[in-house]
């Protein structure tokens, strides 16, 4: 049991209602100021000003001084490839010599490259690398994350990744959303047949995942020269036919009509958008599918940015995220994340961290447990250093805010 007293700002007060926030709504981060929050079994129990802090009512609560610093929940990673078998920074140079991603890919680098690292390495190292990372990740304040498969495109890999994924459920203090990938891009053994491989995961990839209960959602990386939208199409189907529904990767390079195809299937959300079609912000618009913008991506690969203004300006809701990965993305700082949501999207403070909380956990069904200060939520904090705003967690891009990380209501050592 816990008392924080004397909060400078407690942020992202809300009550259970709310699950998502949209449009013109997410510059809106409802906060006290001069304020207390209690914690008890690992859940926040109640919060308020400290003028009206009920008296004698928490004896026996360790008291936390909070003066000068603020508190808001934990961040919500929604989209995560962490883990893999090596990181590919031969890759990065050829980079910075002129090559591009699709050059690299063609050459034999990019995911067919962490697929043959990760084929080699067993599962008990893969592990502990792997729960290395996640442990560096809560330091930063994560305190809910997604993970995919995709660098195995083997059944037999593609499964070990999975039990990976699923051992570090269950030893984790925060909350993991697994998801299968099989489909992330056509392994050489399948090299000019895409088709085939699209049966292989329909009928042999996908029922190994569920008898072995190791997936919550599925993925395909609907993109030219990976998976059309007909074979996204059939593969979301083959997935929720089996409880695993669609979170997609679409629309990173081109706009080929994949948004369209994962609304229409009740995906739960369409990931990277950095190229939107007029067509595509209308057909989201109404649907339950959330939008997910990744712009340490478009950062690192030197792509446009997700044109989170004009979502914003068609009402829908914008959740951020890392797509933390050995490729195009090997950071997994969601204030990173947020700094580049403000500098280079020109989101407000407010809209980022809203983007990076609320919407994150709906963006992974956790709306119940994460995301925001409400009664009965995991006790997942940020408490930040002595600060005058919030904005100074994206002003200051290179230096997160943290003073400590407390997840479940104690404090967390990495």
């Amino acid at each position: 049991m816990k008392l924080f007293l004397g909060i400078e700002k407690l942020a992202q007060i809300r009550n259970s209602e709310v699950e998502i926030v949209c449009g013109g709504e997410m510059n809106d981060l409802p906060s006290i100021d001069n304020a207390w929050l209690a914690v008890r079994d690992g859940l926040i129990e109640a919060f308020g000003a400290m003028e009206e802090l009920p008296q004698n009512r928490f004896q026996g609560y360790e008291k936390i001084d909070c003066l000068g610093k603020m508190i808001l929940p934990t961040w919500v990673d929604s989209h995560t490839h962490l883990v893999f078998a090596d990181w590919r920074a031969e890759e990065f140079e050829d980079r910075i010599k002129g090559l591009s991603y699709e050059e690299i890919a063609n050459r034999g680098g990019g995911i067919l490259n962490s697929a043959k690292k990760l084929q080699d390495k067993s599962e008990d190292e893969l592990f502990h690398e792997s729960l290395k990372r996640l442990n560096d990740l809560i330091a930063l304040g994560t305190g809910g994350i997604e993970i995919k498969s995709g660098y195995g495109l083997t059944l037999e890999s593609e499964l070990k990744m999975l039990r990976v994924i699923k051992r570090l459920k269950s030893i984790s203090p925060i909350p993991i959303k697994a998801t299968f990938l099989g489909a992330h891009a056509v392994p050489a053994s399948f090299a000019g047949d895409t088709e085939r491989y699209v049966q292989h995961i329909i009928h042999d990839m996908i029922p190994a995942v569920i008898s072995e209960n190791l997936a919550d959602y599925i993925d395909v990386f609907c993109e030219k020269g990976y998976f059309s939208v007909d074979q996204t199409v059939r593969i979301m189907k083959a997935g929720v036919e089996n409880g695993l529904r669609p979170k997609i990767h679409v629309n990173q390079f081109n706009a080929i009509g994949g948004i369209k195809a994962c609304v229409e299937n009740k995906a739960l959300s369409v990931d990277h958008l950095e190229v939107m079609s007029e067509e595509d912000f209308t057909v989201i618009k109404g649907s339950q599918t959330i939008p997910v913008a990744l712009p340490s991506c478009s950062f690192f690969l030197s792509i446009p940015y997700t044109p989170v203004r004009e979502l914003i300006k068609h009402g829908l809701p914008v959740t951020l995220a890392t797509d933390y990965n050995p490729g195009s993305t090997p950071s997994g700082n969601m204030n990173f994340v947020v700094s580049l949501a403000c500098i280079k999207m020109n989101m407000t403070p407010d809209e980022a961290i809203n983007a990076a909380t609320i919407n994150g956990a709906a963006a992974m069904e956790l709306s119940s447990e994460l995301g925001s200060i409400t009664i009965g939520k995991r006790a997942n904090l940020i408490i930040t250093n002595k600060i005058k705003s919030l904005a100074e967690i994206p002003y200051q891009f290179g230096t997160p805010m943290i003073d400590s990380v407390f997840i479940n209501g104690e404090k967390f050592i990495a």
